[in-house]
This record gives structure tokens, sequence and C-alpha cells, in this order.
């Protein structure tokens, strides 16, 4: 390859609600272009795209089109952006949410495709946040603790609701037909890679930290067993060799090539999980450099040369994010998506009409008004369960708390509480983590919710610590490509190519001391009304969810039942 055309990866980032494609310079890291493709479906979370009954309470699907999509889209947007030719491209590499998974047939064809299952929501792919799942982990948590299983541990001593064990168990319970039907059982991480190879691969990220992958082994037989007996021959449905991270899955196959405009050959990277990919782009793969990936939820992922059970960590996985080390993952289910609800919620017209003339959004005009308060100004505090609590308490049936509401309260107060909120969750997170012999020394902070500057300032106060930040704007794409480089060979490890193509900005966030003291004994409420709710001091929180559902699930049988039998059949026309 001349001088003039230097070589290239293609990092390619699926994500909640888009997809988008990074072109990347191999020798440094640079971003030469990118595109990206809105999902044309988002998250199904009301009704399936062909219309009929209306989803449960804490569905949220995707459609496997909308992910080809970005293949088709963004690939070539992203090629045609940086002028790069196809054969600049070494190699390809893909990240995506987790657990995203789907059931599939032995040749990789999503159910959910099939004519005969096209009605039927469990064919289709279950979102990372479908937390319907909940039922299920709590009976795997309490079979685990019967028969004393040491891997049970290794997950701070619960499964989540958003995991593949839970979900593929709910399938079972309430749609023995699909999971009948399903040959395999896939991380999307891994099927996305299928589609570009032709091959089937598995990658350790997603098996060890969502499928309960440990010590070369999933869960047996006769465990599975006792949860269900139809459910004893599901590893069966996942199980296949492990490729390790930054190793090429395969190369791209001729219908691939033809749909991204790449050639046919190019290596393909083995999956990955967004927020681990991230950690090479971030620079933060040393022991005790914990990387907070900051949008719609929040993963917090660090290495370790040691293994430590920390309470209500997301896992702890050898090799789980580089080869030689223990990865730790922990996280927060509703960060972004907190606000953007406050936003919807809270925020009446004249602030939409203030935010519009002055040429900025809501949420600018929020921390705007927000910042200009002192700390503990708004006499409010919250909880941050709007979505339940992954980490350290692992409850997707908690929900959201705000204390201190008066008539005088103003949206701006709500959006600082919740911004607090939030902070204060990751602040029990490090925390843990400390508490149980695991040392956080750095702290950096990636994701969307970068661009609010009092946001991170906030974090840095709550936490009394600097927080470094990843200076590239698309660092799961970035962290991809750095991953294609490594399994393309242009890089002997991923560690090598993270120091040489990562971007990381030290202390860009300093604490204010004034500010942190004043927000340690606020922080000290905070864990009272966390362990009070979320640790059996009061189970209202359940209880108003059960609630909830029952009156759901009344209504729809009523709703059903006036519709058969008093709705007059419609005119022929």
């Amino acid at each position: 390859m001349t001088t003039d055309m230097p070589a290239v990866t293609v990092g390619i980032d699926f994500g909640t609600l888009s997809g988008r494609a990074l072109v990347v310079a191999v020798d440094d890291g640079r971003e030469l272009g990118s595109a990206v493709h809105e999902y044309a479906h988002g998250v199904v979370d009301r009704a399936l795209p062909g219309g009929g009954p209306e989803l449960p309470a804490d569905w949220a699907l995707q459609i496997p089109q909308d992910w080809r999509d970005v293949l088709r889209l963004a690939v070539p947007g992203a090629l045609a952006a940086s002028g790069v030719r196809p054969e600049q491209v070494i190699g390809v590499a893909t990240d995506f949410t987790a657990c995203t998974v789907l059931p599939t047939t032995w040749d990789g064809t999503p159910l959910c495709e099939l004519p005969r299952f096209a009605e039927r929501p469990h064919a289709y792919p279950k979102l990372w946040r479908h937390h319907a799942a909940q039922p299920e982990a709590d009976l795997i948590v309490r079979r685990a603790e019967e028969a004393g299983l040491p891997w049970l541990a290794r997950y701070g001593g619960r499964i989540s609701s958003e995991w593949q064990y839970a979900k593929a168990l709910q399938v079972l319970r309430e749609d023995p037909g699909v999971y009948a039907a399903s040959d395999r059982w896939i991380e999307a991480a891994d099927w996305i890679v299928w589609q570009l190879t032709g091959e089937e691969t598995r990658n350790p990220c997603t098996a060890g930290y969502k499928g309960i992958y440990q010590d070369g082994a999933y869960p047996d037989a006769e465990f599975l067993a006792s949860l269900h007996p139809d459910f004893a021959d599901f590893t069966a449905r996942i199980d296949h060799p492990l490729t390790p991270l930054g190793s090429p899955a395969g190369r791209l196959g001729a219908a691939a090539a033809a749909l991204t405009g790449l050639r046919e050959g190019t290596v393909v990277a083995v999956g990955n999980v967004d927020a681990h990919v991230t950690g090479a782009a971030a620079q933060a793969l040393d022991p005790g450099h914990m990387l907070a990936i900051m949008g719609t939820s929040t993963c917090h992922i660090m290495n370790s040369d040691v293994m430590a059970e920390v309470p209500g960590m997301c896992g702890v996985v050898r090799d789980g994010i580089v080869p030689g080390l223990w990865g730790y993952e922990a996280g927060q289910s509703g960060v972004g998506d907190i606000f953007a609800w406050a936003v919807r919620t809270t925020a009446p017209y004249e602030y939409a009409v203030e935010a519009r003339g002055r040429g900025i959004s809501v949420h600018e005009l929020l921390s705007e008004k927000a910042a200009a308060q002192p700390v503990g100004g708004h006499g409010l505090l919250a909880l941050d369960w709007h979505s339940g609590n992954r980490s350290v308490l692992v409850d997707h049936h908690l929900s959201g708390l705000i204390v201190g509401l008066t008539l005088d309260t103003r949206p701006e107060d709500v959006y600082r509480a919740l911004i607090e909120a939030t902070a204060y969750g990751t602040r029990t997170i490090v925390e843990a983590f400390e508490q149980a012999g695991v040392p956080v020394t750095d702290f950096t902070a990636a994701g969307g919710l970068l661009k609010n500057s009092f946001l991170m300032q906030t974090y840095c106060d709550i936490l009394n610590r600097p927080v470094h930040v990843l200076a590239a704007e698309q660092g799961p794409a970035l962290g991809a490509a750095i991953h294609a480089a490594v399994a393309a060979g242009a890089y002997p490890d991923i560690r090598a190519a993270s120091a040489a193509m990562g971007r990381l900005e030290r202390h860009a966030y300093t604490p204010d001391r004034a500010r942190a003291a004043a927000y340690d004994p606020i922080y000290a409420e905070y864990r009272a009304l966390h362990d009070h709710f979320g640790r059996g001091g009061s189970d209202v929180m359940h209880r108003l969810r059960a609630l909830r559902a029952d009156t759901s699930a009344d209504s729809r049988a009523d709703s059903s039942a006036v519709t058969s039998t008093t709705t007059p059949p419609a005119p022929n026309c």
C-alpha cells in the first residue's frame, strides 16, 4: 500500500436507536469519516410493526432489518465521507448493545422473519432494556443459591433480567412454540458478525457477562432442568467455541461485501459489546482504571489483576475486556433516559419557547438554570431507578423516587436532582468495588452525555475525584476500529493498538472541594433512601409495579372483550 493510501479500519457501532460507521487511520487513530443510520423502527415497546395487541409492560424489542440497514447505508456513507477506497480497508469490527439477543434457525435466520412467527412477540430480538424477565431472573438466583453454585458470586450474587438465560426462560414459559423452534439463541453482537462472514462465531465478552460462562463452562443441564424441565437443553442453543477478543472471526463474504461496498475477503474481527470495546478507545485498559460509558444508560467497566466478589456487580470475567486480566462490569439502567423523561414531563411550553428563541435545546436550558443553584438549593433528593437498578441492587422492578417536592419546585430543580441522583448511583458503584478490595485509581467518562459540562462537573464533585474524558466523538466505533486493526495484524495486541489509536483527555474535570464537601451529607441521605427502598425497608415499589401490571392486564382483557362482542363488522368497501 502506497503512502498516499494509508491503511484504515472500519468500526461499526450498533446502539439502541441508531447505528454508526467510522473510518479510522490505523497509524494514529485519526477519524476520517463517519455516517449514522437511525433505525426505522427504533425500540419496539408498544406493538409489533404489523400491529396486533399492545405489548406488556417492560418489553423492548428490535427489528433485525434495522441492523442490516446500518451495513447497507452507514458503511458506504462513512466511506464516502472519508474519501478512502475499499482497498485501503484492512479490517472491520462491530460492537453492539448487550444483552440484545434473538432466536434464530440453524442458518442464522431470525425467527421473526419467518411468516409463521411474524405475529409472535417472543420471536423478535429482545433489546438489552427488555426487563420483563425479572421473575425468571429471580428464579435463577433462588435455584443457584439453593444449589450453592459458585458462579453466582461472580455476578455479585444476582442475575439480571437483561441477560441471556432469564430472557430465554421467559420465552420457554410464555411461548414454548417459539422456544422449540429456536435452533440458536444468539447475542446480536455475534449475529451481526455472522451476517458479515457467513460463519457463526461467539465472543467471550457476551458469553461471560451475559451468558453465565465461567471457568470454561455454562450452567449444566441439571441446574437448567431445575428451572424448567424443558430448559435442560438450552445451553446447546448458545454453545460454540469462543474466539478471543481482537482476533479474526472470519472474512467478509460476497453478500456482505455487496451490501457494504467493502472488498470481499476483508478481515472481520470477533464481535464485542459497545461499552467494553470503548475501553480501548479511551486508553482505559490498565488495572484500576474505571470507564463509565454514559448515554441512555451507563455501563462501568474496569480491568484488574485480581479477582474479587463485588456485591451487585454485573460480572467479573477473565479476558472479558482484554486477554490476561479480569474484566469487571457494573452499570445503571437509566441515565440519559431519565433526563429525557424530565424534559418530557416537567418542562412547560414556555421553556421550549425560550430554548428555541435562544437556539439551544431544553436540556441545555435546564442545565444552565440548574447550574446557577447552590448545592442543596432545590431541596430535593431523587432515586435514579426509573428503569430499575442494575448495580448494586440488580432489581429492575424498582422505580424512581423524588423527595422534597413543593409548589415552588421548578423544572430545573427536578432536572438537577436527577443528574445528582445518577451521580450518587455511580458513587455507590465505585464504593462497592473499593470496599470489596478492587481499588478504583482512575475514573474516565465516555458517551453522549460528555457534551453536558454541568453534568460532568457534578459527577466530578460528587465522586470527589478527577474525571478524565474520552477525546473522541464516536467511542464505541473507535474502539471497534482499534480491535479491527489488531485482528488485521497491524498491532500485536489490543493494548498496543489502544496506545497508538486511542484518545484520552486527562483531568478534564477536577473537583471543587467546597461543593464536594457539601454533597457528602446529601449523599448519605441518598444511601439511606437507597437502602430503605432497595434492601427491604419498604417493598412498596414492587407492590405498585405489580398493581400496575395487574391493572394493565385487566384493561387489555376488557378491551379485547369489548372489541370481540360489541364492535360491528366493518363495511365492505
